[in-house]
């Protein structure tokens, strides 16, 4: 496995990290903790989570993920073992039930201010059975702006969103409590990266060591503009949805409804990837895959793990031959006829699943 620096922090992240967004929902416990196990196996120190997962969002699920990842912490007791990432929940009115009892008014949901960002960590910290977290992220922006898939952005006139500086200053208390090693943004655009960066020199709030945004086959749109400043400032890419929600294995095609797949289970939570153009997208991949004599699960994957600008990919699974077919890409790499036969593809198919 190998391993890469964590921004400018002193933390090195397996290329691999562990995803773990259906603990508590699709898999029970014990799968989750038998995930971990074989991720640690293959040389993965590093695990991503939210205080909100598991997915899809629901109140009597909430922080369930956490929690699990907590108990395998104190069966292990590798807690030391581990770079350990979770997120704050930013606004949304869906999401009512998480501390509610710090608004006041209409906007319901959870807020990114002084408070609920303090109140979110010792909550998380709880959860996780663990005394500091080592990358602590936004896990997506207070203002409105575009992400989850969402283009043609309008300026909303007046901006009443709590401000990056109050949500950031909060950090660098946590920091500073020992509370967090790290902070990082996630769903962000190249202003939010790139404003972020320049407060930590304004106002001396800590650096942002990463942003986590969707990269994949179907959707390369973090090349345009974060891929640059990712490279430039030393804030790498965490990509997820690296198999672009199970399209990119071609488990979805021509209307398969593999049983217990998220697809399957929540067919309209995640319609991302599905639109025709990414399913025209997907059957070239997959044709591209089966031409070399690839996985294309494999094939996705190696393609987000050999980009200069990445930090780490976060792969999920839901059992363990999954895991195992995505954790066995950090030996692979794809030949220049598989990478430039992939250019070709996306020559047809411009990132059609933005």
């Amino acid at each position: 496995m190998e391993y890469r620096r964590l921004g400018r922090t002193d933390m090195q992240v397996s290329k691999i990290c562990l995803g773990t967004m259906t603990y508590g929902q699709q898999n029970t416990e014990e799968e989750g903790h038998n995930q971990m196990d074989m991720a640690v196996d293959y040389g993965v120190n590093f695990f991503d989570t939210a205080e909100m997962y598991s997915i899809p969002v629901k109140a009597e699920t909430y922080g369930r993920t956490e929690e699990i990842i907590g108990t395998w912490f104190q069966k292990t007791g590798k807690r030391k073992d581990i770079i350990l990432a979770t997120k704050i929940a930013g606004p949304n009115p869906e999401m009512s039930h998480i501390r509610p009892h710090l608004y006041e008014d209409e906007a319901k949901g959870p807020k990114l201010d002084r408070q609920s960002v303090i109140e979110a960590c010792d909550a998380s910290l709880k959860r996780l059975q663990t005394d500091y977290i080592d990358l602590y992220q936004i896990h997506w922006p207070a203002r409105r702006t575009n992400f989850f898939g969402f283009l043609r952005y309008k300026h909303p006139g007046t901006d009443a969103s709590v401000p990056l500086e109050e949500t950031l200053s909060a950090m660098d208390e946590l920091v500073k409590a020992g509370k967090v090693r790290a902070i990082g943004l996630s769903n962000e655009t190249p202003w939010g990266m790139m404003e972020s960066i320049s407060l930590a020199d304004r106002l001396g709030v800590p650096r942002i060591a990463s942003v986590q945004n969707p990269y994949s086959l179907l959707n390369r749109s973090y090349e345009i503009g974060m891929a640059e400043i990712s490279i430039k400032a030393d804030c790498g890419l965490l990509a997820y949805s690296p198999l672009a929600s199970g399209a990119l294995t071609g488990k979805y095609l021509d209307g398969a409804k593999p049983a217990g797949a998220r697809i399957t289970l929540f067919p309209d939570q995640y319609p991302r990837y599905f639109n025709e153009q990414g399913k025209l997208a997907t059957i070239a991949y997959c044709e591209l895959a089966k031409k070399h004599g690839m996985d294309p699960a494999q094939m996705a994957i190696s393609f987000v793990n050999m980009q200069p600008f990445l930090t780490s990919n976060i792969i999920g699974a839901t059992n363990l031959v999954q895991l195992k077919t995505a954790l066995e890409t950090a030996d692979m790499t794809l030949s220049k006829d598989i990478l430039k036969d992939i250019e070709a593809i996306e020559t047809r198919y411009p990132t059609p699943c933005p």
